[in-house]
């Protein structure tokens, strides 16, 4: 699935810059506790691009299973509500963007579950 490749390579990239951008951008500029919270969202982000890159070289090994096609669509939408509600909060301090993270998370979740299932299924 060179969806997922290309997905995982722009997160990736979208990643580092947002993770510099915060460490030089934001410094000075907001409180120590939103650059925390900035980095956690840089830190999850750049895991999950990782992660992307994954699903779309075991797609290829898996012969394209439906749950790791899932897994990639769950873990890239766990990035744009984990990360991006995380990134927007700290911009905008509008702390009630923070109920969206753990939406996210469970976006990660299932996506993580999604890949367990398809490897398992591998092994029978």
């Amino acid at each position: 699935m060179r969806v997922f490749l290309l997905l995982g390579s722009l997160n990736m990239f979208l990643s580092i810059a947002l993770g510099a951008f915060g460490a030089h951008g934001l410094e000075g500029k907001v409180s120590e506790r939103m650059m925390e919270i900035w980095r956690t969202g840089a830190h999850y982000h750049i895991v999950h691009g990782l992660a992307l890159v994954a699903i779309g070289l075991l797609a290829d090994r898996f012969g394209g299973s439906g749950l790791i096609t899932a897994a990639g669509w769950l873990i890239l939408a766990g990035i744009v509500l984990f990360s991006g509600s995380l990134y927007a909060m700290v911009l905008t301090n509008v702390t009630k963007l923070g109920a969206i993270t753990p939406i996210g998370g469970v976006a990660f979740l299932a996506g993580w579950v999604c890949v367990f299932l398809a490897a398992w299924k591998q092994m029978g």
